[in-house]
């Protein structure tokens, strides 16, 4: 059994992956640059240091990596009124807490991101910590934002709760486990075939089966 609950922010707690990818695309066209959205999706998940590589090339990322994401912050900046929060974020980030488990809201995001989503769904009160990009050297697929997570709170162990194939990897590689939802538009196979030990509709899904996770009660 896990101490700690590790939950990603962006796609996950709050519905964030169809703007960033907007974004990107907006980003990359500023340099010529034209990408299917859809390619730019599958990138979601990573953090902007490894994101460009990964969609665009090394070439890309040598001649327009640090324009390309400042770009990117700006053409977010934009949307970043029209996140919400996603149905039953709160009540299982409460459910979890009640459980006794240390709560770690885990982002490799910018700070001022972070805070704007952490106020949407009232995180600073219920977590015990939370991450941002000031916490990470390298972004997921690496595994620091995890090992940061847990070392926060000092935890011994931990379960992730996330969206992306990325989340699955990054969480792996340490050998914690992760509970995947769909609400960032990965497919339930791609969440187990990257690691996925449950995968949930949506987070109100997986709070109506939580003793069916490594979150359950230790009677259940």
């Amino acid at each position: 059994m896990p101490d700690t609950a590790i939950f990603d922010v962006d796609g996950t707690l709050v519905d964030t992956n169809y703007q960033h990818a907007l974004a990107w695309f907006r980003a990359f066209r500023r340099f010529d640059i034209t990408l299917p959205l859809w390619q730019i999706h599958r990138g979601i998940g990573m953090g902007g240091d490894n994101f460009v590589t990964h969609v665009a090339g090394d070439a890309v990322e040598q001649r327009y990596g640090d324009q390309l994401r400042d770009a990117w912050s700006e053409e977010f900046d934009v949307m970043i009124g029209e996140v919400r929060p996603f149905a039953a974020a709160r009540p299982l980030l409460e459910e979890i807490r009640s459980r006794g488990f240390k709560l770690v809201l885990a982002s490799s995001g910018k700070a001022k991101h972070v805070e704007a989503f952490l106020d949407l769904i009232g995180g600073k009160e219920l977590a015990d910590a939370w991450t941002t990009s000031d916490d990470v050297e390298s972004s997921k697929p690496s595994p620091d934002l995890v090992s940061a997570a847990l070392a926060k709170v000092e935890g011994a162990s931990g379960c992730l709760v996330g969206d992306s194939t990325w989340d699955c990897v990054a969480a792996g590689r340490l050998g914690v486990p992760t509970v995947g939802v769909l609400t960032g538009g990965f497919s339930r196979e791609e969440l187990k075939e990257a690691g996925a030990v449950r995968v949930f509709d949506s987070l109100g899904a997986m709070l109506d089966e939580i003793d069916t996770t490594p979150f359950r009660r230790p009677e259940a």
